[in-house]
Formats: structure tokens, C-alpha cells, sequence
């Protein structure tokens, strides 16, 4: 049901809460109510200025029936019968208005303005909208029409005397009903928009909810903070690791109390960078590496963060990821450990092996010892090279002693001695030189560079192809490139080439030999000349290592 104007605009300024939350019966009684109170106010003028009118039983019966009708608003179950069946009331309150003015009105006029409140009642209920409007221009025409028509006292006079209340009252009606009609439209637009924002609120939650079980769930230390560094999310794992660094005199310890050690795990990281602090600046970066907490429970955490913008693209805070790397960490210090122990070991019996080498070939051997003998010492010297760049690898440093040397030379040697495993690999082998090309380098150290990259561009060349080694000089340095047509690498790939013990996917799928040193002790190499090496690859087409020294 809905209501007169006055009430449909929301809220009754009387009432303690919105019309429409009242009961069926209640809102019955309260659009009756207006009437009642003003048929009240009537009663007590009349009996206080024309008591001889209450006498008058047609005025009685005005008064009884409204006394009727307000009591029925109350004792009818409106809401067990079809819903529009209460404006029943509106229509007797016409006849009993009529029947009030034919007692009333000769000593208070105006009785049949009381119309207003059904027409009101009527037009602002929404339904019947057309025989509202007729109502409410016929109801009050007869309210003056039938009595004259009961007492003859019909004349064009009388009859158009009395058309003003009609016309008022439909005036009034069409008012009510183009407000109603307009407030129901927007009524039913807010509705609409209610329920549109009940469905996004209740995906919100939703996808609220799914979020912090997805956050729950990784393992990973997942950190939100916003553009003044106030935490807005912290999940499960993340709150564990605050406990870790968390000093254990100090409930709630600020960043500078944080236990947050650098990489030797005894020097406390600055302030300043800390990974929430570098975060709350607006800075960016991946696997930055912290230790937290101390003692045996001290743990390596990978931190990296990403900044927030708003919609006018200010910083708005930022996200930061806690990664446990410890047991990864100590792989790796297992590994270079074992690499170190293990290299140590051979290099002492590879020692005693070329020392009783050289003692053999001092005796003037046999010619035919003497090639086995010359075997194996170059061998050994290989496996003892070898021996030494894994201690380089795992320590950082390489020594070379540069020389004048013929560069092209070298090439050309790199290329001769690999020929015979190219022809078995069906792979053309050619180098591209100059006659001559001297640069101050460690020979035996760039042979070794350029015998690993060639035999790489052979070994990766599994259905043969063409590899080309040119040497050149250009803007004061040397530059070698090393090119083949092989299976070539992936940009990730690419990006990982020249670190230690790494293979490509392709290579491992295919079960090539390699231990994945070749390329970081290269590099090394290069380095400790001054130079660089660099690599372009494309995943099926092939591979070019470029090596540029200075002259």
C-alpha cells in the first residue's frame, strides 16, 4: 500500500521510523487518521457554538460512521484480505462526509472540503491511478449534487454554484497523482539500485572472502601497507615472520627494533633499508635478500615489493612479499662448500700425477711411451686447469697473465682441434681471421674460452648446421663471435645463461653432457681481461657468443 503525499515523501517528521516499516493495519489507521482528528475538531465546534446541530441525526451519523471507520481501520484483518481491499474506507468516507454536510452545513460550512483527505488517500495509493481521478471529481459533485437533486431544488444556478469543489478536488487529485507516480518511478530506481548494490556488496564479500583464503593459504609473507606506512593487510605466514623478528622484551616493536640482519646475518640492516621502509618510499624491487629473527631460529627471507597508485596515479602504498629462501640458502653454501672440498681433493693427486709425469719424461722415454706419457700429462694439466676454475667459481677470483699474442692464431687452433668431433656431429666448421691479430691477453686462458665456445656451438648442434668463428678488430678492441644454427635458447633462458650449474630446458629434455661451468668460468675469464661477453639467441634458429677484449 502506498501512502497520501504527505507520508510517501519517506519519513512522517512524528514518526520514529519510516511509514512503510508499520504494519498493514497500522498504516491503515494512520491515512484514516487526518480525517478523524479534523471530524473531532468539528464535533467540539459545533457543540461549542451550535449545540442545536447535535441534535441533527444525519450530523450524528457523520460523527458515529467515522467513529466507525477509525475503529475498523484497527479491527479488520487488512492483511488476510486481497491488498487494495482497504481503500474501501476512502469510498465511505465520501458518503459519510455527504451525509455530515447535509446535517451540518447550515451551521458550519465547508464540511464537504473534508473531501480532500480520501481523494488524497486515493490518488496516493498508486492503484486504480484513472478511477482515482474520476473519483475525486465525481465523489464531491455528489456530495453536493444528490442532495439537491433529493430536495428539487435543481436549477443552472445551484448546479454550477457548486462545480468549484469538484474541480478543486480533481485539481488536487491529478497534483497527488503526478507526485506519487513521480515518487514511485524514483522508488522503484532506488530499489533497483539497492539491489544492484546488494549483488556487487555480496560479491565483494565474496571475492573479500576468497582473497584472504587464497592469502591464508600461500606460503608466502604477504604485507599491504598504505602511502604512510600503516599495515591495511597482513596474512597468516606474514604475521609469523613479524613474530620472528619481534625482540622478545618488546610487545610491540617499532621498524628500527626489528630484528633484520644483512647477509652475514649479524649486521643489522639500516633503517632506511629495510624492505617495509624502501616500500613505504615508493620503491620497487625483487628478491631482496634479509635474514630475521636470531639464533638457531634466524631465517632468510627473499622480500620484493610493487607500488599502489590511485586512480590520479599518486602512490597510494605499496605490497610487499616475504619469501622463506633459508633452506634454498643453504643449499647453495652446501654446494659451493662441496665444490670447494671436493676440488681441493682432486687437485692434490692430479699434482702427484703430473710430478711423476715430468719425472718419466726426463728419462728420455721410448717413442712409443712417449706419446702416452705426453697424453696423459696434457690431460692432467686439463683436469687440474678445471680443478682450479671450480675454485675460482667458488670464490670469485681468477688470475691471468696477459701477453703479446697472435689472437687469429688462436682461433684458428680452437677451430683445427675441434674439426674431427664436428665431422662426427656433421656440423661445418670454418673460421673467419685475419692473417694476423696481436692483443696483449693470457693465451692459454682465451684458447680455453674459445675451445669451450666452440665445442658448446658443436655440442648444441645436435642435427648439424653450420658454425662460424670470425675474429675482428673494431673501436680499439678485439671481438670474437662464436655463431651456430643450433636449437638456440628462450629470453629466460638467455638471462641465466652465465650462472653456475645452470642448463636450459632444451638441454636437459635432450640429455646433453654438461655440468653447466663452461659459460660462468668464460665469463670470468673475459672479466678479468677487461672485457665482456655477451649472447643473442633465438629458441630454433640458433646462437651467437660475442667476446670483445681490449687490444
Amino acid at each position: 500500500m502506498n501512502e497520501p503525499v504527505a507520508w510517501a515523501t519517506g519519513r512522517l517528521r512524528f514518526f520514529r521510523r519510516p511509514f512503510h516499516e508499520y504494519r498493514l493495519t497500522d498504516r491503515v489507521a494512520l491515512s484514516q487518521m487526518p480525517l478523524f482528528i479534523t471530524t473531532l475538531f468539528t464535533a467540539f465546534l459545533v457543540w461549542a457554538f451550535f449545540p442545536g446541530t447535535m441534535d441533527n441525526p444525519l450530523f450524528v451519523t457523520f460523527l458515529i460512521s467515522q467513529l466507525v471507520l477509525m475503529a475498523l481501520c484497527y479491527l479488520v484483518p487488512w492483511d488476510r484480505l486481497p491488498y487494495t481491499s482497504f481503500l474501501i474506507i476512502p469510498l465511505l468516507d465520501f458518503i459519510s462526509i455527504a451525509v455530515g454536510r447535509e446535517g451540518g452545513q447550515e451551521s458550519l460550512t465547508g464540511i464537504s472540503l473534508l473531501a480532500v483527505f480520501p481523494v488524497i488517500w486515493l490518488c496516493a495509493s498508486g492503484y486504480y491511478p484513472r478511477a482515482s481521478l474520476w473519483l475525486s471529481f465525481f465523489a464531491p459533485l455528489a456530495i453536493i449534487w444528490v442532495p439537491l437533486l433529493i430536495h428539487g431544488e435543481v436549477s443552472g444556478p445551484n448546479l454550477a454554484r457548486s462545480l468549484l469543489l469538484p474541480i478543486m478536488m480533481l485539481g488536487i487529485g491529478v497534483s497527488v497523482s503526478v507526485l506519487t507516480l513521480s515518487m514511485m518511478r524514483q522508488q522503484r530506481t532506488l530499489e533497483e539500485k539497492d539491489e544492484q548494490l546488494q549483488a556487487n556488496l555480496k560479491s565483494t564479500k565474496h571475492h573479500q572472502a576468497l582473497l584472504n583464503t587464497v592469502l591464508e593459504t600461500v606460503h608466502m609473507g604477504v604485507l599491504a601497507v598504505d602511502a604512510d606506512g600503516h599495515d591495511i593487510l597482513m596474512n597468516r605466514k606474514q604475521r609469523g615472520n613479524h613474530e620472528l623478528a619481534r625482540p622478545k622484551d618488546i610487545d610491540d616493536p617499532n621498524e628500527s627494533q626489528l630484528l633484520v640482519f644483512a647477509a652475514d646475518r649479524t649486521t643489522p640492516v639500516p633503517v632506511e633499508d629495510r624492505p617495509v621502509r624502501r616500500a613505504v618510499l615508493g620503491e620497487t624491487f625483487t628478491d631482496y635478500l634479509v635474514w630475521l629473527g636470531s639464533g638457531k631460529e634466524q631465517r632468510a627471507i627473499s622480500t620484493s615489493a610493487r607500488a599502489m597508485k590511485d586512480a590520479d596515479g599518486a602512490f597510494a602504498g605499496s605490497v610487499i612479499v616475504f619469501s622463506d629462501v633459508t633452506d634454498l640458502v643453504n643449499a647453495l653454501a652446501a654446494k659451493d662448500e662441496f665444490v670447494s672440498s671436493v676440488s681441493h681433493e682432486f687437485r692434490t693427486p692430479l699434482t702427484s700425477i703430473l710430478g711423476y709425469v715430468e719425472i718419466l719424461l726426463e728419462d728420455d722415454p721410448a717413442d712409443d711411451q712417449l706419446e702416452p706419457l705426453e697424453i696423459i700429462r696434457r690431460n692432467s694439466e686439463r683436469l687440474l686447469t678445471l680443478v682450479s676454475d671450480l675454485l675460482v667459481s667458488r670464490h670469485g677470483q681468477l688470475i691471468v697473465t696477459p701477453h703479446t699474442v697472435d689472437v687469429a692464431e688462436l682461433v684458428r687452433a680452437s677451430v683445427s682441434a675441434a674439426q674431427p668431433k664436428a665431422a662426427d656431429s656433421r656440423v661445418v666448421l670454418k673460421a673467419d681471421t685475419p692473417a694476423r691479430l696481436d692483443a696483449h691477453v693470457d693465451g692459454p686462458r682465451i684458447s680455453q674460452v674459445l675451445d669451450n665456445l666452440v665445442s658448446n656451438a658443436i655440442k648444441y648442434s645436435p642435427d648439424g648446421g653450420n658454425v662460424v668463428v670470425s675474429l675482428e678488430q673494431e673501436d680499439g678492441q678485439l671481438s670474437c663471435r662464436v655463431s651456430d644454427t643450433g636449437m638456440g635458447m628462450s629470453a629466460d633462458d638467455q638471462a641465466e645463461v652465465f650462472a653456475k650449474f645452470f642448463r636450459t630446458n632444451n638441454v636437459r629434455r635432450t640429455a646433453i653432457p654438461g655440468v653447466g661451468l663452461g659459460l660462468p668460468i668464460s665469463k670470468a675469464i673475459v672479466e678479468a681481461h677487461g672485457g665482456t661477453i655477451d649472447v643473442e639467441s633465438m629458441l630454433g634458429r640458433g646462437t651467437t657468443f660475442t667476446v670483445r677484449l681490449p687490444v
